[in-house]
């Protein structure tokens, strides 16, 4: 596979399943009517976060498909907060079942540490470049907790 189609598929296949819960939740979404704590970014940011996220996402599990690195742990990992994630949004928004997503976005915080760092242990960089995707799910998880709170 030329080196242009392996990133083009490893960007795409988080892009399409962001896009894809996009969709799903989208008439679901209320956050502009929920109560929120004071360092709450507004809605558009989400959008905006979320598409560079998973592009980071895409480009670091490329560097490791690029140089053979992708074991079935790392491909494991890779894919479960994928999973993890996607279903977030489906619990928060759709579900609104907002204390059980907080538990669940601890699990998917959990999920993106171990991924780091087999990541990092394989390609310095490929890790690297998933940090300001654990520091915004560590935010997500105040966001997410601070929500419950206030909105019960």
């Amino acid at each position: 596979m030329s080196r242009f189609k392996l990133y083009t598929k490893s960007i795409l296949i988080p892009v399409i399943i962001g896009g894809i819960v996009g969709f799903i939740i989208s008439n679901s979404i209320d956050y502009n009517s929920l109560q929120k704590p004071i360092l709450a970014p507004p809605g558009i940011i989400f959008q905006i976060i979320w598409t560079m996220l998973y592009i980071l996402m895409g480009v670091s599990y490329g560097i490791l498909k690029e140089q053979s690195l992708v074991d079935s742990k790392t491909k494991l990992i890779y894919y479960a907060q994928l999973f993890v994630n996607a279903l977030w949004s489906i619990i928060f928004f759709t579900l609104k079942l907002r204390l059980f997503a907080f538990l669940w976005i601890i699990i998917l915080d959990a999920i993106v540490i171990a991924m780091i760092i087999n990541f990092y242990q394989k390609n310095k960089l490929s890790g690297l470049l998933q940090l300001p995707y654990l520091i915004w799910t560590v935010f997500a998880s105040y966001l997410n907790l601070s929500i419950y709170l206030l909105n019960n």
